[in-house]
């Protein structure tokens, strides 16, 4: 499968990158980060926002923090446009990475897993048999594609639905506030 790059450039500094853009996404140094769950550092939450716009520019909807029916959030889903779900697990430091063991069930529920890091990241200790996302608070590119592990049709069906209603829940949290779920879904 080849990813087609659109306004991608290598992440060399904040400048270059929002310069050599092509992005429909307006960028700036002003555009305050969005932490939603309380539980995510701003630094992960950078990634997570480089990553989501990533996925978006290569045709990809996008959900964060989707609950799982193991009980874990995957902390980025990505469905493409031919029903193809990948996980995108952030990690913000090499200790978040060494602290996570469960981040292997997580292929239970996609097609394609991926890490998503920042460019200081030392890349030499992120499993060879996963993909690899380098991404800041602008924008991401792909570093290794992920190896596919096609999902069953149940589990996929499964995982669609609850993309599905998580998004709709959030969609409708944005005109009527003061409904409940989406994130607990």
């Amino acid at each position: 499968m080849v990813i087609k790059q659109v306004g991608i450039v290598t992440l060399a500094t904040k400048k270059e990158f929002h310069a050599g853009t092509k992005s429909r996404i307006p960028m700036s140094d002003s555009e305050p980060l969005e932490i939603l769950d309380g539980r995510q550092s701003e630094r992960a939450a950078a990634i997570q926002r480089g990553t989501c716009r990533f996925l978006q520019e290569i045709g990809h909807s996008v959900v964060t923090e989707l609950a799982l029916s193991t009980g874990h959030r995957a902390d980025v889903v990505a469905l493409g446009r031919t029903g193809e779900i990948w996980v995108v697990e952030i990690k913000s430091s090499l200790a978040d990475f060494q602290a996570d063991s469960k981040w292997p069930e997580y292929r239970g529920h996609c097609d394609r897993f991926f890490f998503a890091v920042a460019s200081d990241f030392p890349l030499h200790v992120l499993p060879e048999e996963t993909g690899l996302i380098l991404a800041d608070r602008f924008g991401a590119e792909m570093m290794r594609e992920a190896p596919e592990h096609k999902l069953a049709g149940g589990t996929r069906k499964a995982v669609t639905l609850r993309f599905a209603r998580a998004a709709a829940t959030r969609l409708h949290m944005t005109v009527d506030p003061g409904v409940k779920g989406g994130f607990q879904e």
